[in-house]
């Protein structure tokens, strides 16, 4: 059993604690991580706020890099040493998505089946089945992803979730087309990983919209065209505008937001295509007239983890930062230690960074 230093949410909306963590040394299909750096992610805070489920306390964390400490026996294709990103999806094999060739939607993906603890044996429930706002977690051996271990562990940790969330929603669930035009509402961490996704695939047009202009900069950085502020200017119409009235091929809502769907459905051309990727709290519900929704033709697609496939995607996307084809290193806003949590939470929600990257 290892003791070590963690972040834990006991309750819903009480400040986070720096407390000590027990973590169980590997057997079978885990391995134990040293965390480098983990990511601050609105899931964290929604995991906090009691919006995810009520499986209090939590072991916070969950976007990470680091090296492995040990595997357990049944473990192969890792070896101590290697730098490795975690991710929340590890395929069955088993689920009906797995035996259909859909891995990516794995509806039964691996786990640590050991607990982590606090000091008096309360059992953890660690984010996203992660927990890495912690100098060790546990996890399933095919949550460990090996990548180019000459990056960055900053950059490298945001791939784990928020950069591929972006990515994937752009480049795997769409699919952005060479030629195509592209409207990404909600410009920071996520949005803006699409923005990149779309320059990537090869869009012609990449419009950002946001109510911040300080994000509308920061997406020109990563590959916006054209910059709508909607606080300004209704983007619907200025979307059909920028695209001879027609609207956008893609559009992507990367807020999470009712108000925000309903634009990116009414931007998008005939037979286009909407995807969903930012979370959107259980309450909220949206209405769209059906006329509307069959008079359009198109799809109304959710990406769920940027639909990615991590043996597949993570490497990929270390190698094209390493490669200078993006550069991930332009997310992290700032580089803090664990007692910073709570002050990144509050520089999130303000919206005055894209990632604050906890080091460990």
């Amino acid at each position: 059993m290892n003791s070590v230093k963690g972040i834990i949410s006991r309750s819903v909306g009480s400040p986070t604690e720096i407390v000590e963590v027990m973590v169980p040394d590997p057997l079978g299909e885990e391995a134990l991580i040293k965390v480098l750096a983990c990511g601050v992610c609105h899931t964290d805070l929604h995991y906090r706020q009691g919006s995810i489920n009520d499986e209090f306390p939590f072991l916070l964390g969950h976007e990470a890099a680091g090296i492995v400490e040990k595997v357990g026996s049944e473990v192969n294709h890792l070896e101590v040493g290697d730098f490795v990103v975690l991710a929340w999806r590890s395929p069955c094999s088993n689920c009906r998505s797995c035996l259909k060739g859909k891995p990516w939607y794995c509806f039964d993906s691996k786990n640590a089946v050991q607990d982590m603890t606090l000091r008096d044996g309360t059992k953890l429930s660690p984010a996203l089945g992660i927990g890495a706002f912690s100098e060790l977690t546990l996890v399933n051996a095919g949550q460990a992803i090996k990548v180019n271990p000459e990056m960055d562990p900053a950059a490298a940790a945001l791939i784990g979730c928020g950069v591929m969330a972006g990515l994937g929603a752009a480049i795997n669930t769409a699919p952005v087309s060479k030629g195509d035009s592209v409207a990404v509402f909600g410009c920071g961490g996520v949005g803006n990983a699409s923005i990149m996704g779309s320059k990537l695939s090869g869009a012609s047009k990449i419009i950002a919209v946001d109510i911040d202009q300080r994000k509308l900069d920061w997406a020109k950085e990563f590959g916006a065209t054209d910059l709508i502020n909607s606080k300004l200017q209704d983007p619907v119409t200025a979307i059909r505008d920028l695209t001879g009235g027609f609207g956008a091929d893609v559009t992507i809502e990367a807020v999470g937001r009712p108000e925000t769907y309903e634009q990116a459905f009414y931007s998008r051309d005939h037979a286009g295509t909407t995807v969903l990727v930012g979370v959107p709290d259980p309450a909220m519900e949206v209405s769209l007239p059906m006329i509307e929704i069959f008079g359009r033709g198109g799809s109304l697609k959710s990406s769920w983890y940027g639909d990615c496939l991590p043996t597949r995607d993570f490497p990929l996307y270390s190698d094209f930062h390493m490669q200078g084809r993006i550069d991930l290193a332009k997310f992290v806003t700032e580089k803090v230690g664990l007692e910073d949590l709570e002050s990144s939470f509050n520089r999130m929600e303000k919206g005055e960074v894209i990632r604050s990257v906890i080091m460990l």
